[in-house]
């Protein structure tokens, strides 16, 4: 959601005025002194991502977020230092922010309606590490159906048992964000937030990752061909539960996948890692 909508709620969530040129400041010394050599490893990953999704299409300008739980601090995460572009997002940019909303490290702030949903996903959920979060155009379409996913390609049939929906309200609303634990459960990967977008977790960063990537091709592939007023072809039951079977986090770990992402964005531009 975008963080301006924080507005309708309180005043309070109103954001002080971005001093561009500190934004845009790196982190003074090298990373291997700066960071422990395993936060240092996630950040990378975590600004990666955040790259991925530029040159997959997935931004929204400022908005939308992805996340990474800590890996040596306690109640606490990585994310977007709030006013960025995804393509201006660094390893040594991003900030640290512990589940209560303060920032630990780093002198910007957070998206006041990401943290609700990214806090809340990693403190109900240990066996998640990273949550992912998109507003694309065919997420948003088939969030607006009430169908939901219809298992016409392979990509939504492996997402079949593992895919969960959530009424729409503002995160910053009560009990907004229980809803959506409560919605995404204990063993689900993915979501469709009605009227909102898409959001994908996992264990790993490529386990979250192929899952968002295959719930936005199953978005884009419905869209299309309900826009299309042709006839679906819709496969065999027994086909669909053979093929949501091999999915799930078993199927879609990822771990490919993301380092043949990685190879191409160090190919393309490694300032991600700076």
């Amino acid at each position: 959601m975008r963080a301006g909508a924080a507005r309708l709620v309180s005043a309070s969530s109103r954001l002080p005025a971005l001093d561009r040129t500190q934004m845009e400041k790196p982190v003074s010394g090298s990373p291997s002194q700066t960071f422990d050599p395993l936060e240092w490893e996630t950040r990378c990953d975590l600004a990666a991502c955040y790259r991925a999704f530029v040159q997959f299409g997935w931004t929204d300008l400022i908005y939308t977020h992805i996340s990474a739980r800590h890996p040596t601090r306690d109640g606490c995460y990585l994310i977007n230092p709030y006013g960025l572009l995804f393509e201006e997002i660094r390893a040594s940019n991003l900030i640290a922010v512990d589940f209560d909303g303060a920032v630990l490290r780093g002198d910007h702030p957070v998206n006041p309606a990401g943290h609700p949903i990214h806090s809340s996903v990693l403190r109900a959920r240990p066996d998640v590490n990273w949550v992912l979060h998109s507003h694309t155009r065919a997420g948003m379409a088939v969030s607006c159906m009430k169908c939901g996913l219809l298992p016409l390609t392979q990509q939504a049939m492996f997402l079949r048992d593992h895919v969960g929906y959530h009424e729409w309200d503002l995160q910053m609303a009560e009990g907004a964000c229980e809803r959506l634990v409560a919605d995404l459960g204990g063993h689900r990967i993915a979501m469709i937030l009605h009227n909102h977008g898409l959001l994908s977790c996992g264990r790993s960063v490529g386990a979250a990752f192929t899952a968002l990537y295959n719930l936005e091709i199953a978005c884009q592939v419905q869209a299309d061909v309900m826009a299309s007023g042709s006839d679906w072809i819709v496969p065999d039951s027994d086909a669909i539960d053979r093929t949501a079977a091999a999915g799930g986090p078993e199927g879609l770990d990822g771990a490919l996948e993301w380092k043949a992402i990685r190879r191409r964005l160090d190919r393309l531009d490694c300032s991600y890692k700076t």
